[in-house]
C-alpha cells in the first residue's frame, strides 16, 4: 500500500508550519515521540513477519469450507478472525493481510467484494481498539499515560464488545447469497518465521510493560535479520517517516493551540470531538492534537478509535483496504457511516451510565 500522497501532505503541512515559525526545525527532533515510534516500527515489522509466514492466508480455504456455500456465514466467520487478529498485529497490518485474503476468498467463492472488504476494515478498526498495541493511536496513548496492558484492555473491553456486537448484527442482517466455490490455491506455511514473529510479538509487549521501550526495535531488527530478512525487505519504511511527521506536524499544531478553550478535557465532549476530528484528519493525527492538553485518556481512546470506523479518511486502515481492493468510496460509506453513527450513539449511552 503506497502512502506517498499522505506523506506528501504531511511534508507540505510541515513547510507551512515552518514558514510560520523558523524555530520549528530546531524543535523537530523533540516533537517526535521516539518511544512510541520505536514500538510502532517494531510491531509493524513483527506483523510483516506474521503476514509473510503464510499463517493467515491458510485461513481462506478453511473459511470457505466452513461457510458451506453461505456468503453471510463467511462474513460472520471473517469478522471475529479480523477483530482478534487486529488486536494483536495492528489494524493497518491486518488490512494488508486480510484484504488480499478477502480478495483471494472472493476469487474462490465469488462473493461481494465491496461488502466483505468494508466489513473487514471496520472489524480491523474495532478489534484494534481493544489493546494498546492494536493501532498507533493506542500505542501513543498507552505510552503517554503510563497505563498497564491489562488496565487499558479492561477499560476498553465493554465498549469494544458492544462495537463487535453491532458489527456482527449488521453482518447477520446482510443479504445472503449462495457462493460458487472454486478450487483454492495452495499456500506454504513458513513455520520458522511464524515462530520467531510470535516470539517478537510477546517480547515487545513484555519489554514495553517493563519500561524497556528502547529495546523493542533493536531486538526486532536483529532477530529478523537472522530469521526473517524477507520481513525487513518487504517493509514499507515510508510508513515510519509518515508517523514521524504526524508527531512533528500535529505536535506543533497542538503546541500552537495549547491552552485553547475549545479543547475538551474529558467526558462526552471529548469523545465527540475526537471522533469528529478523526473524520477530518485521521485518528492518529487527531490523537496527537488532543494529547497536547493531556485530557482524560478513556474518552479520547474511545473517540479516536470509533472515529476510524466512519468516513474513509478516519483511519489509514480504511485507505489501505480501498487501495488494495479497488472498491468504490460510495460502496464503503454505504456500510461504514451507518455503522459509525449507531456505534457512536451506543457508546454515548454507555459513557453516560
Amino acid at each position: 500500500m503506497k502512502r506517498e500522497w499522505f506523506l506528501t501532505a504531511l511534508l507540505a503541512l510541515y513547510l507551512v508550519l515552518f514558514s510560520l515559525d523558523h524555530k520549528l526545525l530546531a524543535r523537530t527532533p523533540f516533537l517526535v515521540d521516539w518511544k512510541s515510534l520505536s514500538l510502532i516500527t517494531a510491531l509493524i515489522l513483527t506483523s510483516k513477519g506474521l503476514e509473510l509466514s503464510g499463517v493467515f492466508s491458510r485461513l481462506a480455504p478453511k473459511l470457505v469450507e466452513l461457510s458451506h456455500g453461505s456468503e453471510r456465514r463467511l462474513v460472520l466467520y471473517l469478522v471475529p478472525i479480523v477483530v482478534t487478529s487486529s488486536a494483536i498485529i495492528m489494524n493497518d497490518t491486518a488490512m494488508l493481510v486480510f484484504v488480499p485474503l478477502v480478495i483471494a476468498t472472493a476469487d474462490i467463492a465469488r462473493i461481494n467484494v465491496s461488502r466483505a472488504v468494508t466489513v473487514s476494515a471496520i472489524a480491523a478498526n474495532v478489534g484494534s481498539a481493544l489493546t494498546p498495541i492494536g493501532n498507533p493511536q493506542n500505542i501513543i496513548i498507552w505510552n503517554t499515560y503510563g497505563l498497564s496492558f491489562m488496565e487499558f484492555v479492561r477499560a476498553m473491553c465493554p465498549y469494544v464488545s458492544l462495537w463487535v456486537f453491532c458489527l456482527v448484527l449488521s453482518a447477520f442482517l446482510l443479504k445472503d447469497d449462495e457462493m460458487d466455490v472454486m478450487k483454492p490455491p495452495s499456500v506454504v506455511l513458513n513455520g520458522r518465521l511464524l515462530f520467531f514473529s510470535a516470539f517478537l510479538l510477546i517480547a515487545n509487549i513484555l519489554l514495553t510493560e517493563s519500561g524497556h521501550h528502547w529495546m523493542t526495535l533493536p531486538l526486532t531488527v536483529i532477530v529478523l535479520l537472522v530469521t526473517g530478512r524477507e520481513a525487513l525487505l518487504g517493509f514499507d519504511w515510508a510508513l515510519v517517516l509518515t508517523f514521524a511527521f504526524i508527531f512533528v506536524d500535529f505536535g506543533e499544531v497542538a503546541r500552537l493551540i495549547s491552552g485553547s478553550s475549545w479543547l475538551p478535557s474529558g467526558g462526552l465532549v471529548l469523545l465527540l470531538a475526537s471522533a469528529g476530528l478523526s473524520q477530518l484528519i485521521s485518528n492518529v493525527p487527531a490523537t496527537v492534537v488532543f494529547l497536547g492538553s493531556k485530557p482524560e485518556w478513556l474518552p479520547l481512546a474511545l473517540g479516536v478509535n470509533l472515529g476510524g470506523t466512519g468516513i474513509i479518511t478516519g483511519s489509514l486502515a480504511n485507505l489501505i483496504a480501498l487501495r488494495i481492493s479497488g472498491i468504490g468510496i460510495k460502496d464503503f460509506h454505504r456500510f461504514s457511516i451507518p455503522y459509525f453513527l449507531v456505534a457512536l450513539v451506543i457508546s454515548i449511552l454507555v459513557l453516560l451510565l
